[in-house]
């Protein structure tokens, strides 16, 4: 991604809106964008398409009399104009077209095509392809005023195909614009060293985030645009690394409670209930907020001891209703009961150390008594590396024999989802330079094909031969958002900005820079770094105090010397 075009996107406009939502304020921003490049036009003689360059020169978003530096589309005889437009980045929003002078007052029809890709800009929704409108409009008819403004189309996207529908007409444009929306919010975290591939990959995770980051936190910016609570657990603890405590994470919670009575499972899926639980410790623990947490208690209480209820003699979890891990790992039986035993026994270690907090003692003790039960059961030749990484992280594997697992095949059999649980399983094993090489391969590989935020979903082979989603898809190679995906995103129905996907950006703040909240609100913070084969690193945390500053320079013996400054109230550990 072009580093002007990232920046760009992340200025804050003093021309913000506010919207009150449930008693909470939002402020978010809407910024004109221009278009950075013209990717293909369906006329390159001038003959039916006029002055295109001039829709790369920023405007002023207002139709006028003067007629100058205008662009012309036109149909006749059998020629259709059509011109595919690419905005520099993804961006969540709408698509806004201001229009000239023509010589017939008569309005014109448009079709337009929004595209995470630009093989997407090229699709259209019939029994052929793969591309949908489901949540968002992105393939639709418009008719253009005479010498005015119309704006439409919000969802999530980074080219726009436009195609003059009229035949023997004149579409005159003098400007077509992306309307980016998204939190006027700082980027209070950060994060550098000496391999800009790294530096690239975590803001690109923050940033596939922050665009998720609306009314709601959602899942995707193009599909689903839901609150999913699986996916927000990597999504939160980007937000916590970057942009510190914000509201649309509690808000976003109390939502999925408010629509879910305790007696059904939240999203219909059962893991994302303890995912709910574990979100809530990870967020009191950073935010220290016993006033949020304590509006949680009876839901909190009640679910746990649901939980519990689910843990039989033996001390294996029975849970029912939608058993759903991750897509890659969902047909795979033993992958899904193992990952459900690891993850249900940390949510009941998470759920503990909540009611500890709360004063229920009787609950609190139903889970560690259930949590101790559920830690004597073992699985034998777990193959998942989903599985691996949960059953490592709750304690139920050894972490050098779920390494073993999580190395085989290297980036072969990572998801996006989980590829943060395994990676946070890989430190636990040590393993901070294998980990490290992971980041580079697997995020990196959505990058080399011109992703500008993180996918859905990735497979590594999917890099052979394999043309840039950010170009015209070369019919000698593979065009990767047409040929690929599965389950719910096949084909041009698949997300390229996921929240889920983003899971780099906290491990290399939690684990490289080394951040650790020990306490409550921050109060103490470990500062433990892992270099692996980097030789410098810096960056900043945000707590509730401010904003803790971190350099790590390695040594030439290999020691770690570092230079820390905290906020007043914060005791640093190292």
């Amino acid at each position: 991604m072009n580093s002007k075009a990232f920046y760009l996107i992340l200025l804050v406009f003093s021309a913000s809106c506010l919207f009150e939502l449930n008693g909470q304020t939002s402020t978010l921003v809407r910024k004109p964008v221009t278009p950075t490049r013209i990717i293909w036009m369906s006329d390159t003689t001038g003959t039916f398409i006029k002055n295109p360059e001039y829709l790369l020169t920023p405007g002023n978003q207002q139709a006028d009399l003067s007629q100058a530096r205008l662009m012309y589309l036109n149909n006749t005889g059998n020629h259709k104009s059509s011109i595919i437009l690419d905005y520099g980045v993804e961006l969540q929003g709408a698509i806004q077209i201001i229009t000239g002078i023509t010589g017939s007052k008569k309005p014109v029809k448009i079709r337009v095509r929004l595209g995470e890709s630009v093989s997407e800009t090229m699709a259209g929704i019939d029994s052929l392809s793969t591309a949908t409108n489901d949540h968002a409009m992105r393939d639709f008819e418009l008719t253009l005023p005479w010498l005015g403004k119309i704006e439409t189309g919000n969802s999530g996207f980074r080219f726009v195909r436009i195609d003059l529908l009229d035949e023997k007409s004149t579409a005159c444009i003098k400007e077509i614009n992306a309307i980016s929306i998204y939190r006027d919010i700082p980027y209070q975290g950060s994060f550098k060293c000496n391999d800009e591939l790294l530096n690239k990959i975590w803001k690109t995770g923050a940033y596939t985030v922050h665009l998720n980051m609306q009314d709601f936190l959602w899942d995707g910016i193009k599909r689903d645009r839901l609150v999913w609570v699986g996916d927000l657990h990597p999504e939160v603890s980007t937000i916590l690394s970057v942009f510190g405590s914000t509201e649309v994470v509690p808000k976003s919670l109390d939502l999925v409670r408010d629509i879910t009575p305790v007696s059904e499972w939240m999203n219909g899926i059962s893991s994302y209930s303890m995912w709910w639980v574990i979100i809530h410790r990870d967020w009191y623990q950073h935010s220290g907020d016993l006033k949020y947490l304590t509006g949680q208690k009876v839901y909190l209480s009640a679910l746990l001891r649901k939980f519990c209820s689910m843990v039989d003699e033996k001390g294996v979890e029975k849970l029912d209703g939608n058993r759903f891990l991750d897509w890659p790992s969902s047909p795979d039986k033993l992958a899904v009961d193992a990952g459900y035993q690891g993850l249900l026994l940390i949510t009941l270690n998470a759920g503990a150390e909540l009611c500890g907090v709360l004063g229920d003692k009787e609950t609190e003790k139903l889970c560690q008594s259930k949590a101790k039960l559920m830690s004597t059961v073992q699985f034998a030749q777990v193959k998942s590396k989903q599985a691996a990484a949960l059953l490592s992280l709750a304690n139920l594997m050894p972490a050098a024999e779920a390494d073993k697992v999580l190395a085989t095949g290297g980036a072969q059999n990572v998801s996006t989802f989980y590829g943060y649980y395994m990676l946070k399983a890989k430190a636990r094993a040590g393993k901070y330079t294998e980990a490290l090489n992971l980041v580079r391969e697997y995020w990196g590989g959505m990058l080399k094909l011109g992703a500008t935020t993180f996918w859905e979903d990735f497979n590594i082979d999917w890099m052979k031969n394999a043309s840039r989603i950010d170009e015209m898809p070369d019919p000698k190679q593979v065009d990767v958002h047409a040929s690929y995906g599965d389950f719910c995103y096949k084909g041009h129905r698949h997300s390229f900005c996921h929240g889920w996907a983003s899971g780099p950006t906290p491990w290399l703040s939690e684990f490289v820079l080394g951040v650790q909240v020990l306490e409550p609100g921050c109060r103490k913070v470990k500062i433990e770094p892992h270099l692996g084969d980097l030789t410098w690193v810096e960056g900043t945390y945000p707590t509730p105090l401010g904003v803790i500053k971190i350099r790590h320079d390695k040594q030439p013996d290999g020691k770690i010397k570092s230079s820390i400054t905290a906020p007043d109230g914060i005791i640093i550990v190292q």
